[in-house]
């Protein structure tokens, strides 16, 4: 199954579950993509705590080769050119995704 998953908070856990998913997905062989959208897109700041490692995470998914993509008119708004996490991407990259994935769920 291919997933796609839209992050639109900046809320540790929201971020935190929407990762956890994605791993838990990647570990099942299926193919996930996450974009991030609104404050999604500010997720190289959100910080880790005891409760929520975020970066952690995050790194889990990349490491199963989950693939990653930013708004890049979300960034632009915030005042960002770029992602530490993952490449900018535009709205013709999610409707892409939303294309090709058999689900999408959205978080935030």
């Amino acid at each position: 199954m291919q997933l796609g998953i839209i992050l639109q908070s900046n809320k540790p856990e929201h971020a935190w579950n929407a990762f956890r998913l994605g791993i838990t997905a990647l570990r099942a062989n299926h193919q996930v993509e996450i974009f991030l959208m609104s404050e999604g897109s500010e997720l190289d700041t959100i910080p880790d705590s005891k409760d929520f490692d975020v970066s952690a995470k995050v790194s889990e998914f990349k490491d199963l080769k989950g693939e990653i993509y930013a708004c890049g008119s979300c960034l632009k708004v915030r005042g960002k050119e770029k992602s530490k996490i993952c490449p900018i991407s535009t709205m013709s990259d999610l409707l892409k995704m939303v294309e090709n994935s058999d689900k999408v769920l959205v978080f935030g």
